[in-house]
């Protein structure tokens, strides 16, 4: 046999589909094998290759075992006189391996020979050829040299941006990407070193080449595309770390002592610069809003200021500008403060939130207006008229936003949720009749099985619910339903527990019920029953309202102390809590007490708890109790709960 070609897979169907599409046609007139060695994909990836291409031979892993490892599976059962690795984000000429197989056969020191990559919008992939990354090479790197110079012969080594790009060339590295290698050459040398689970590996592989006495050829008469990040997403912080913890195992294991020790430095030095990078790109996308909404509001209770001085009293301005930028500034913080606290950052933020957001931060305005001098103060009608203009300023942010980032108009600012069914065949079938009759708007993805589901090339299984954790990843699930048929309480309780921090919309559909009760419509029937039990708990922002709650009752408590510690019972303690809590050791309100609270959103231990007052109940009820105030948490329950058992707040 000529060729045998290998595809490590992981959850990338639809690139895979198109790459073996490719290569089949790549294979024709050629003695060839095709093998894919699938890595515990949950997108269906093993289903469509049995149903679409027989030829194939697959291998399916029951866990993610790495690149390398994957490769060697297939290249040990291989018996192809050539064996090329290839991506499944790849796409390849039809004439690619004939012409590559040409020049092998008229090279004979070729251990391997790589080609020109292009991405998807067909720019020239620099990684095509690159050079050993010695310490120098990676400093040049990581500083920017590289990037500075692209073509100098000492700066530009990692790209090897000196050497032109349309001529063949002998190099130190080809990329796994697409890399086709003698079978004598690996019978010799050994198979892709397993101490790299991904990247690194064709490094590796091409040193050891070189090593041996043959050379790794560049080969650009033909050319593949190549989805660059769209199998391994290299943009990812996961991707860096483990990218370059790859290249300390090459480093430790083909270099001396020294060499090693300065190319781990100038490692580590890039993985912190790169992580740096990251968490400031993530803190700009988390704020940009809140100070879009500041500049807004700033800007808008300036030019207010001005307007209604002109309307009311005939002048360019009534009051002076310290007064203005003071009460400007302070308006704007208060009514972020409201708006955080109703959810309006929230990603399901919705005009009630901007509203009731706006509406807490001129509740806070009128305490700050009721305490500072007089010399100080705006006109109340001024904050009036500034509430409604900022309500709708806020909210056409967010409209605007929503219209631009999905294409249409929704006065709801909101999609269709990203919905899967866990449950079996006959019970997915049912509750998807009623998703598509109530018109609920979800956009259904497919469901997970229970139970060992037989009939895997259905276009709806995603997986197993062993998967459900990775299946939610992979598909930014907005919300899973259980069909409690299949699924027992526990089992249900048990999944929340462990997807609770991915904010995901939970419901259950009970067996052959058809009406629907959600935590905004108990009192309305509707189309199919389900039981929405989200856990507000959950939510990141639920729980820092949950601390600044914490924080301000306890600087009210403070200065109160004096008349509180006549009604609480166990006075010394309550001054201990107050600290406690005051530094994040304790909360005002927490759990009761329940061997199932592992199973709950994790908080402090509560000084008070749902059942203050009623102390002699059993477990069952308690759990109850917990499940219910994790799941319809809000600042008005904690604060209710606080002023009922001021007595016990000594315990």
């Amino acid at each position: 046999m000529k060729l045998s070609v290998i595809i490590v897979n992981y959850n990338v169907k639809y690139f895979l589909e198109q790459a073996l599409h490719s290569v089949r046609k790549a294979c024709f007139g050629i003695d060839a094998e095709i093998f894919v060695v699938d890595n515990k994909s949950v997108d269906g990836s093993c289903e469509m290759i049995k149903r679409k291409f027989a030829e194939v031979t697959l291998i399916e892993n029951n866990e993610n075992t790495g690149f390398s490892k994957a490769n060697n599976q297939a290249i040990k059962q291989a018996k192809g006189e050539f064996i090329l690795l290839l991506n499944p984000d790849t796409v390849v000429e039809e004439d690619c391996f004939k012409k590559v197989i040409a020049f092998m056969q008229n090279t004979p020191n070729a251990g391997s020979v790589g080609v020109k990559m292009i991405d998807g919008s067909g720019n020239f992939l620099p990684e095509s050829k690159r050079g050993l990354p010695t310490p120098d090479v990676a400093f040049y790197k990581i500083s920017g040299l590289a990037s500075l110079f692209p073509k100098s012969k000492r700066f530009g080594k990692y790209h090897l941006g000196y050497l032109d790009k349309n001529k063949t060339h002998v190099v130190d590295v080809l990329a796994g990407a697409f890399m086709m290698l003698r079978k004598s050459v690996l019978d010799k040398i050994g198979l892709l070193d397993e101490d790299y689970f991904m990247y690194g590996e064709d490094i590796d592989l091409s040193y050891r080449i070189s090593k041996s006495g043959f050379k790794n050829y560049y080969f650009p008469e033909t050319t593949i595309i190549h989805y660059k990040g769209e199998s391994t997403k290299k943009t990812s912080v996961n991707f860096v770390f483990t990218f370059y913890r790859a290249m300390i195992i090459f480093a430790n294991k083909h270099y001396s002592q020294k060499h090693a020790s300065s190319f781990a430095a100038i490692i580590n030095i890039a993985i912190y610069l790169r992580a740096a990078s990251a968490i400031f790109a993530r803190t700009l996308k988390m704020l940009w809003l809140p100070v879009l909404d500041f500049i807004f509001i700033v800007s808008t209770m300036l030019l207010l200021s001005r307007v209604y001085s002109i309307y009311k009293f005939d002048v360019l301005q009534a009051y002076s500008e310290k007064v203005v930028i003071i009460n400007s500034i302070v308006y704007g913080l208060l009514w972020m403060f409201g708006l955080y606290l109703a959810g309006a950052y929230n990603k399901r933020k919705t005009f009630l939130s901007v509203v009731k957001g706006i509406a807490i931060g001129t509740l806070s305005i009128a305490v700050f207006y009721a305490f500072v001098d007089e010399g100080y103060r705006f006109s109340r009608a001024l904050i009036v008229i500034g509430t409604g203009v900022s309500i709708l300023l806020v909210f056409a942010e967010r409209f605007f936003g929503h219209w631009i980032k999905s294409g249409k108009p929704n006065l709801s600012m909101s999609n269709n949720l990203r919905t899967i069914i866990v449950g079996n065949k006959l019970e997915v079938n049912r509750v998807q009749e009623l998703l598509v009759k109530s018109k609920s708007k979800t956009e259904y993805l497919g469901f997970v099985s229970v139970a060992d589901y037989t009939t895997k090339n259905d276009d709806h299984y995603l997986g197993e619910i062993s998967q459900l954790n990775e299946i939610s990843d992979l598909f930014k699930i907005e919300e899973i339903i259980f069909c409690s048929k299949d699924l027992g309480a526990a089992q249900i309780i048990e999944w929340m527990g462990r997807l609770m921090q991915k904010d995901i919309l939970f419901k259950i559909v009970p067996e052959e019920s058809l009406f629907i009760i959600g935590s905004n419509s108990k009192n309305a029937p509707g189309d199919f029953y389900t039981l929405d039990i989200h856990l507000s708990l959950s939510r990141p922002w639920e729980q820092q309202k949950k601390r600044v709650f914490d924080i301000v009752l306890s600087a009210l408590l403070l200065p109160l102390s004096p008349l509180i510690i006549l009604f609480v019972r166990n006075k010394m303690n309550f001054f201990s809590n107050l600290i406690k809590v005051l530094i994040g050791e304790k909360t005002w309100v927490g759990y009761s007490y329940s061997e199932n609270i592992k199973l709950l959103p994790v908080i402090k231990q509560g000084v008070l708890s749902p059942a203050e007052k009623n102390k002699n109940i059993n477990s069952i009820t308690l759990q109850k109790l917990n499940f219910l105030y994790a799941k319809d948490y809000s600042l008005e329950k904690d604060l209710l709960i606080v002023m009922k058992g001021i007595r016990s707040l000594g315990n």
